[in-house]
Order: C-alpha cells, then sequence, then structure tokens
C-alpha cells in the first residue's frame, strides 16, 4: 500500500495506491493519522481508483477518517471508488453515510 497526499489549506486529499488489507489499513491510517495531525485538514477528500483490493479492515479505515473530518466540523469524500471497492462499500451500507457516486 502506498499513500499519495496533497494538501491545499484546508483541504487534504489522499491517495491510496495497492491492496487495503488488515496489515496494509492499519499501517497506512498511522501515516495518514501523522499527517493529518501536522495539517489538521476540516476536508478530506479520499481518492481510491487505484486500491486492487479492500476488505472490512478498509471499511474501518473509511469510518476512522469519517469520525476525524466530523471531529473538526469538516467532511470525508470519496473519490473514484474502483468497482470492487464501491461494491463492498454498497454491501456494508457506507452508501447511507457517504456519497459513493464520486
Amino acid at each position: 500500500m502506498r499513500i499519495a497526499f496533497h494538501t491545499a489549506g484546508t483541504s487534504c486529499e489522499i491517495a491510496l495506491i495497492g491492496e487495503l488489507d488488515h496489515h496494509a489499513a492499519k499501517a497506512a491510517l498511522s501515516e495518514i493519522h501523522a499527517r493529518l495531525d501536522q495539517t489538521l485538514p476540516s476536508s478530506i477528500a479520499l481518492d481510491m481508483r487505484q486500491v486492487t483490493f479492500m476488505d472490512s479492515s478498509g471499511i474501518a479505515l473509511i469510518l476512522a477518517l469519517y469520525k476525524r473530518a466530523r471531529a473538526l466540523d469538516g467532511e470525508l469524500r470519496l473519490r473514484s471508488l474502483s468497482p470492487p471497492v464501491k461494491r463492498l462499500l454498497t454491501a456494508a451500507g457506507m452508501d447511507k453515510l457517504l456519497d459513493l457516486s464520486a
């Protein structure tokens, strides 16, 4: 799992690249939190177009970022969901919490 960050003002875009399984999600969340602690963005965009596999650990990562953004009176937006990721998120009911259309 690779992570790319782009921060501008109070916005941060995070691109996840590769497989998001239990081990990768734990390391990714640690790295993401460290970066967010430095920039304190209120708007977080999570680009998932290059996520090739995701399990429930990826859902936990998304929920953690959602809670973090809400704690800062901000928002989490998901961008460019790969078809397998979108299917998993829809099956898990995440479409009731987040917009999965992007």
